[in-house]
């Protein structure tokens, strides 16, 4: 009988803890340019393409990659150095993998500049299970990516291919689901994405040049991937990504998406 209750008690916590995670919170915080920490309802963190130590709009603590805390999972969406600059320190320091396109990751592993464990590689519409009760599958971005990677015997530097860039739909473990677009212009298959796999949220580029303007971001969250939320990023960081969130949502109208006009180090909560 005692073993019994022991059993009944430890299913008991097991459920609450699956009812706490599926009813909980998620806690979504922009770091500057593409860089965001998601705290999911059930605790875990994940990374974003982490680019905090050099990039001009990080709050100045963190840059200190310390001020992460534990971080669970780093995903990168291309190769490009604004998006994978401290995804390499960031895994080592957690001793968990970065997950990205399969040619960047195998660079990395061939480069040296990751183990195989750490670097893990998968492809555009494969679907993977990092964390318990979390799904991250992979889509089209339309976008380039390249490494570029510091010969220690030459001293010069070197572009290695970085593989095709992606976007991400990450599904939280209360079903909640992040569209983290990485940096693109407009393809129509993004109407497909949206109707698919249905995004709660939407993490989009407004800044133009590289990426989509306010104008294009703004057609595609309204008429093809229609989110509850959208997340504006990836602008103000140079002179070139001149595009801004007021921009976004005019272009946006009577759409409608809410839209998170926040700052570097500012967090929402969903």
């Amino acid at each position: 009988m005692k073993y019994l209750k022991l059993g009944f008690s430890l299913l008991f916590m097991l459920a609450a803890c699956a009812a706490s995670a599926q009813g909980g919170k998620v806690e979504i915080q922009w770091l500057g340019q593409s860089a965001i920490k998601i705290t999911t309802p059930g605790g875990k963190v994940i990374v974003l393409d982490p680019w905090l130590t050099t990039n001009p709009k990080t709050p100045a603590e963190y840059k200190n990659l310390d001020a992460l805390g534990k971080v669970d999972l780093i995903l990168v969406s291309h190769g490009h150095y604004d998006h994978i600059a401290d995804a390499p320190a960031l895994a080592k320091k957690n001793n968990v993998p970065v997950y990205g396109p399969a040619g960047l990751n195998q660079v990395w592993v061939t480069l040296g500049v990751l183990p195989p464990e750490l670097s893990l590689r998968f492809g555009k519409g494969g679907t993977i299970n990092p964390l318990p009760n979390i799904k991250v599958t992979a889509t089209h971005a339309e976008h380039s990516s390249e490494i570029v990677w510091k010969n220690s015997t030459t001293g010069k530097d070197e572009s290695h291919i970085g593989g095709e860039p992606v976007g991400f739909i990450i599904e939280l473990e209360n079903g909640f689901k992040i569209y983290h677009t990485g940096d693109t212009g407009l393809f129509g298959d993004m109407k497909f994405i949206g109707e698919y796999y249905k995004p709660d949220l939407v993490i989009i580029p407004i800044g133009g040049h590289f990426v989509m303007s306010p104008k294009d971001a703004a057609y595609a969250t309204r008429e093809w991937i229609k989110p509850k939320y959208a997340l504006p990023v990836h602008y103000g960081t140079i002179p070139v990504l001149k595009g801004t969130p007021e921009e976004y949502m005019q272009a946006l109208g009577n759409a409608p998406t809410k839209v998170f006009p926040i700052k570097p180090g500012e967090k929402v909560t969903l």
